[in-house]
């Protein structure tokens, strides 16, 4: 009797439900930022394999970070295939306008995966699985001007 066949969907379910990794947005400068000012965004993300028993089978999985969906907290957001990069990289910048409050922005990382059985050969999973990442809290302030010197 022929073993029962894993498909796609079935492997789609199970990493659903075992969950791919959330990244958390990294924010520079951290925690405060000026109006008017390019704050810079970005995120780390790491590879995702998994070995997996499925209809008795052994199945591996592996997924990795294919798009970002940037949410910065005041309404506008922005898509990028990179995750962006610490200063002096500035793939991903938003310009707060409104001084004086706290935004939390996130980061919603869209995964692409393939999976095999028992060693074969690997395959495309044909849809995506996008997980939110946690907000973190940045206060936009207005930077006040100081006179030195004579």
């Amino acid at each position: 009797m022929p073993r029962p066949r894993v498909t796609w969907q079935l492997v789609l379910r199970e990493i659903r439900r075992v969950g791919l990794p959330a990244l958390a947005v990294r924010v520079q400068p951290a925690g405060k930022t000026l109006v008017n000012f390019e704050t810079i965004f970005y995120a780390e993300p790491e590879g995702f394999e998994r070995r997996l028993r499925l209809l008795g089978q052994r199945v591996e999985v592996r997924a990795t970070a294919s798009s970002f969906g940037w949410v910065f907290g005041d309404g506008e957001s922005a898509r990028t295939e990179t995750a962006g990069g610490p200063y002096p990289v500035k793939d991903v910048v938003h310009e707060y306008v409104d001084a004086g409050v706290t935004v939390r922005p996130s980061v919603d990382v869209t995964y692409t995966a393939q999976w095999r059985v028992n060693g074969g050969g690997w395959q495309e999973i044909p849809q995506t699985v996008t997980v939110s990442g946690p907000a973190t809290d940045l206060s936009v302030v207005e930077g006040t001007p100081v006179r030195t010197g004579g």
